[in-house]
């Protein structure tokens, strides 16, 4: 008879246990932080690439193309790769970048008080998200300019590095940070509910599968992590389209804009409340398999460093020889 007074419930034999990371150091979540940004951003950049086509001011005309259509474009008009046109800007910075991101929200998620009792603590794991978000921004910002830069249809640039000199030579260095503001003004919000679902997510399928709180699914993590990713992406698309406005004027043609607030006016009196939701399905459908990938990722890789830990504490206290 199973013993009704446990104070952890039983894992099932096919749930891969992926919450345990206690005894995680800071560098070993930014390992794991810097695996998941770069395979989520490897295997989703074709879509961004569409996503950022469509907000853009240059592509008004293209803006009815269905997503299909707009592949279908690309490939037949520009080749396959140039979906992937970019790219090597985002694994300079990934990689880095969610490195401090997941070691900045693990720190302060347990310094507001986040993993108290095992529950979920909505206000810490926002404020937690929204810190990460500030830090990890900071680095994502110039490297994001280069590469909406580089996924327009219109780009001369070479390389990478030849768009980054060109930039800085013909606008100096506060070019690469021109969406920064409207950037932090989108993704704190965005992180937020970003982590905050996924973390409900998470509570929802522990007690529907009836499985400890430190135990969940390869498959649970996907499905919290879509979910997630698609609240997220969907709230906060607007500011999304301001942004890539803001990093993409002045390339042929495109036109300018003083700040966000001149860019968010420009936008509703020539396209309406419209004009804010270019690019939703795109950004919606980059962001539910992102996000199901890099959190799935993530805690594969922490539940593998402390598969490793604990596996060289056991060596160490039960040697064989």
């Amino acid at each position: 008879m199973e013993e009704q007074n446990t104070t952890k419930r039983r894992r099932p034999n096919n749930v891969m246990e992926l919450e345990d990371d206690e005894d995680l150091t800071l560098w070993e979540h930014m390992i794991a932080g810097a695996i998941a940004g770069m395979a989520e951003h490897s295997v989703m950049y074709p879509v961004d690439t569409i996503k950022t086509r469509m907000q853009s001011y240059m592509s008004a005309l293209d803006k009815k193309q269905s997503i299909f259509r707009a592949v279908q474009s690309i490939i037949y008009h520009e080749g396959a790769l140039r979906l992937w046109r970019g790219i090597t800007a985002v694994l300079l910075s990934a990689g880095p970048a969610h490195a401090v991101y997941f070691a900045t929200y693990e720190a302060a998620k347990e310094a507001f008080g986040g993993n108290v009792n095992s529950q979920h603590h909505p206000f810490a794991t926002s404020a937690a998200g929204g810190l990460a978000t500030i830090v990890a921004d900071g680095m994502m910002a110039p490297f994001d300019v280069v590469k909406q830069r580089m996924q327009l249809k219109s780009s001369a640039y070479s390389n990478v590095f030849h768009c980054i000199s060109t930039v800085y030579r013909q606008h100096g260095i506060g070019a690469f940070f021109i969406g920064y503001k409207t950037t932090l003004i989108m993704n704190v919000p965005f992180t937020a509910i970003h982590f905050t679902v996924y973390e409900s997510c998470k509570k929802i399928i522990h007690k529907w599968r009836n499985i400890a709180a430190d135990d969940l699914s390869v498959t649970s993590q996907l499905l919290a992590g879509a979910m997630a990713g698609a609240c997220a992406s969907a709230l906060t698309n607007p500011f999304d389209v301001v942004r890539t406005r803001l990093q993409t004027q002045g390339e042929r043609g495109a036109r300018r804009y003083k700040n966000m607030t001149s860019a968010m006016k420009s936008i509703y009196y020539e396209e309406g409340i419209g004009g804010f939701l270019h690019g939703l399905k795109p950004r919606v459908l980059f962001h539910m398999p992102a996000a199901a990938i890099c959190f799935t990722v993530y805690a594969t890789c922490k539940h593998f460093l402390y598969s490793g830990k604990n596996c060289n504490k056991q060596l160490q206290q039960d040697p064989m020889w």
